[in-house]
């Protein structure tokens, strides 16, 4: 049996929050502190130094030898370089622990070595990591010891955002000023500041480390590049919500403790629909925390997996023929003093602030659904999205009866008069109480759906960093509201403006609204009909982030330069191109290396049975036929080996950027498919004892 602890005692334990700096500062310090947290208010240097000096002592207290700025560059995970609490030897030879303000506010890492997109070129090495004290330290406790760990925007040494973190502060600002603009206007003068909200939920594959490492497609791309299905996937649907196995419940439990200890939320976990597929969700946190507890939860989900012996796999798509891993991004407003700006109370339709916020986030989502589906473009994405599981490449709203009525009634009429009621919930069995049902039902095929007071952005990927999705909701969300306010802060009827502000909107925008079956080929022709995009790759995504009208609107923001947005443009070009070639050089590896030989050595097997049974005197008929049969898919193998390599070279070649994306993606993804289809027949025939790595079911089956 596992220890018993309480969670209360445990949690946040190794975080240097607000209670333990007001436990530990001087009141002005903390009060000063608190002021730069909460108004922005700039940090003096010996303000800083009594910080420094208080998180060291605590940090030290917990074991801690080494700090680090921890920050998000642009390779998709955290980076980090530690250095260690001691100054310079003293005369006697012992050394002192010293931590500065001046090290807490800045380091500077190289900026040379992260992709720059042409921002930094290779000798101009100089970058600078800014402390985000609205995100607090922590302590990290692994194999190297415990880390006091300063979470950080990193810039180059002329100012550009090289970084997840900076954009995502920097929109966080824009839809704050905007937000607060807006709800001045219905006569709030007490908050003070309004926040995006946001809840990470994680999606993730456990797999045993010993098959892990048997196969150079995980090792190398995280996805099984080859594989056929088992005779059991998860069509039965056991796996979803089903009784969790007890090495997966021994490791949910360590990476909850591992979570708890540094003050992520971890609330939710159970098996998702794929068999070795499971989910974690936290509770709502400000953007930027959101963010960093995200990256949290997936490094200590793949550090505690590697301590029961698994691999965690967040590939969006890890294994053909099963659903594949998502980030769904729940969304929300919240003032300072506890609004919800998307709560629509009781009666909606009375409710004109929440209207009009919510016409302005359909108005948003409209105007940008080009930006809004790059926000989730990624390699592996491409194999997820539109492929029978949630969400459909198409951007859509989910709103549900309630509201879609409430939107039709002022798109027909002019005005709302009633909202649909929920109504009771009746089981039909005397023990069981009659449950209060929702106005609306919930929607799992639509990629932005409303459920009650929040939006949840479901096409992120499972390993991708929820940073940049949140810049583009609260960038396009804060221009909306800005052209609302521009419109009523100069009206002079503030009633009228705002009455006729809504039907514009909610009519202009209605297009955007689908509740029905986002999987449908109906719904794809429907889309076409109504003129929204169907953007099916990451390649075609891309461009959306810098057309002219992105570029005016980030820009009137301050959320990205042109140059920003178009070296983001590149990086994702290269970062395409280079995953594909990797997945593209396995794959060929794999198949010149263990396949080819292991189909040889098979053929060679038959042939002597053939031989043998003629010999003996009876009918070779069905070994000569197996024969004929995996001849043919060895020999479509080498040909389809040899156009793949051929197609990958040529690729190589060109020069990083577009035309090279999207070569890989219209020449050498097809030739990998070509080259997966003999492998996998072949494994249907193959003896397993002659298979040379773990199966789908073999992975997906015995954690």
């Amino acid at each position: 049996m596992s220890e018993a602890f309480n969670v209360a005692d445990i949690f946040g334990q190794d975080v240097f929050n607000d209670t333990v700096m007001q436990e530990r500062l001087p009141k002005k310090v903390y009060k000063d502190l608190k002021k730069t947290i909460e108004e922005g208010k700039e940090l003096d240097l010996a303000t800083a130094d009594v910080i420094a000096h208080e998180m060291k002592e605590w940090a030290i207290e917990k074991g801690a030898t080494h700090y680090t700025h921890w920050f998000q560059p642009l390779t998709g995970v955290t980076a980090e370089k530690h250095d260690s609490f001691i100054s310079a030897p003293m005369p006697s030879g012992k050394v002192l622990m010293s931590f500065s303000g001046k090290e807490l506010i800045k380091g500077e890492p190289d900026a040379s070595s992260f992709p720059s997109g042409g921002l930094r070129a290779t000798f101009e090495a100089r970058g600078y990591t800014a402390w985000d004290c609205t995100s607090p330290a922590f302590v990290r406790k692994d194999a190297a010891g415990a880390t006091l760990c300063i979470p950080t925007a990193f810039c180059s040494y002329t100012g550009e955002a090289l970084d997840q973190k900076t954009p995502l502060l920097r929109s966080m600002e824009a839809i704050n000023i905007q937000a607060l603009r807006l709800i001045r206007l219905f006569g709030n003068t007490t908050s003070r500041k309004v926040t995006p909200s946001v809840g990470p939920e994680q999606e993730y594959f456990l797999v045993d480390a010993k098959k892990f490492q048997q196969r150079k497609d995980l090792i190398y791309t995280g996805r099984t590049l080859f594989g056929a299905m088992p005779p059991k996937g998860q069509e039965l649907d056991d796996h979803y919500f089903g009784t969790i196995r007890q090495r997966i419940a021994g490791f949910m439990r360590d990476v909850n403790i591992e979570l708890w200890k540094v003050g992520v939320s971890s609330k939710t976990q159970h098996n998702e629909v794929a068999p070795a597929q499971h989910e974690l969700a936290p509770i709502y946190a400000p953007a930027n925390v959101a963010v960093d507890h995200n990256h949290l939860v997936m490094q200590t989900l793949k550090r505690v997996a590697g301590q029961h012996g698994m691999k965690c796999l967040l590939h969006e798509k890890p294994f053909a023929g099963v659903n594949g891993s998502g980030k769904h991004d729940n969304w929300s407003l919240t003032t300072d003093d506890g609004k919800n700006l998307l709560d629509p109370g009781k009666t909606p339709h009375e409710n004109i602030q929440f209207l009009l916020v919510l016409t302005c986030i359909l108005k948003a989502v409209d105007e940008h659904a080009d930006l809004l589906r790059e926000s989730a473009a990624d390699p592996g994405n491409d194999h997820r999205l539109g492929a029978n599981e949630a969400p459909p490449a198409i951007i859509s709203v989910f709103l549900g009866d309630q509201l879609e009525d409430v939107i039709e009634q002022l798109v027909s009429t002019g005005e709302a008069t009633h909202s649909l009621k929920g109504g009771k919930l009746e089981t039909g069995v005397r023990t069981l109480p009659d449950l209060a049902k929702d106005a609306t039902d919930r929607n799992r095929t639509s990629p932005f759906a409303f459920t009650g007071n929040k939006f949840e952005f479901r096409m992120v990927g499972s390993r991708d960093s929820v940073a940049g999705p949140n810049v583009v909701l609260n960038t396009i969300v804060a221009e909306a509201f800005s052209e609302a306010c521009d419109v009523l802060e100069n009206s002079d009827n503030f009633e009228m403006a705002v009455h006729d502000l809504i039907k514009k909107y909610a009519t202009e925008h209605q297009k955007i609204i689908f509740n029905g079956n986002g999987y449908s080929d109906e719904w794809v022709k429907e889309a076409e009909r109504r003129g929204l995009p169907n953007i099916r790759s990451m390649v075609e995504a891309i461009p959306a982030l810098t057309t002219e009208k992105s570029v005016a609107m980030f820009e009137k923001f301050g959320v990205f330069t042109r140059a920003e947005l178009e070296s983001r443009e590149e990086i994702k070009y290269e970062n395409y191109a280079k995953a594909i070639n990797i997945e593209a050089r396995t794959m060929i590896d794999m198949a010149s290396k263990q396949f080819l030989p292991a189909f040889i050595k098979y053929t060679r097997t038959l042939a002597d049975t053939v031989i043998a049974v003629r010999e003996a005197g009876a009918d070779p008929s069905v070994q000569s036929d197996i024969l004929n049969e995996v001849t043919v898919h060895l020999a479509e193998t080498r040909e389809a080996l040899e156009k793949l390599k051929v197609v990958t070279e040529k690729a190589a070649a060109m020069a990083e950027g577009g035309d090279q994306a999207r070569y890989y993606h219209s020449e050498v993804v097809p030739a990998m498919e070509a080259l997966r289809a003999p492998v996998d027949t072949m494994e249907m025939i193959m003896d397993k004892d002659a298979w040379p790595m773990p199966s789908y079911g073999d992975l997906m089956f015995e954690v």
